[in-house]
């Protein structure tokens, strides 16, 4: 598997926030409000998966792999890759939500009673929604496999 191109992400992350801008335009006025701890459920996804991240570190590291106690089982290590790789695209394209909704609602402040209090919840979720792509960028780099050694033959 391919490490994730950060240009793929910012594609992601611009065109989410283009089509959040639009559809909020359009549809504010009939949009329920924005809660502070709207997009806060990221970042328990964030934290679980640095802690995965820092596991996983520490056992291939270690050599711990294979089916014993204690150790890593290369399918987890797999299942861990998957896990990272599709939150980055879930934390990109959320990424791109919140600084739609942000690019939106900034402006609007003084104008809108509404939009002053959308504000802070929408930056909670870029927040969020940042760390969720920061962790799972972390988890896939903890998931390489070890370079062999000059001195260590293939296997």
């Amino acid at each position: 598997m391919k490490p994730t191109k950060i240009s793929e992400l910012l594609v992601l992350t611009g065109v989410a926030a283009v089509a959040t801008w639009i559809l909020i335009r359009v549809f504010y006025g009939s949009m329920p409000p924005i809660p502070v701890y709207a997009g806060a459920s990221l970042y328990l996804a964030a934290i679980a998966e640095v802690v995965l991240a820092f596991v996983i570190r520490s056992r291939i590291k270690g050599s711990q792999i294979g089916d014993g106690y204690r150790q890593l089982h290369p399918i987890a290590a797999a299942r861990a890759l998957a896990l990272a790789k599709a939150s980055v695209l879930v934390g990109s394209a959320t990424t791109g939500v919140w600084i739609g909704a942000l690019v939106y609602l900034i402006p609007q402040r003084s104008v809108l009673k509404a939009a002053a209090e959308d504000t802070p919840g929408a930056w909670v979720g870029l927040g969020a929604a940042i760390a969720l792509v920061a962790a799972a960028l972390w988890l896939e780099h903890c998931c390489k496999t070890p370079e062999d050694t000059p001195d260590e033959p293939a296997h």
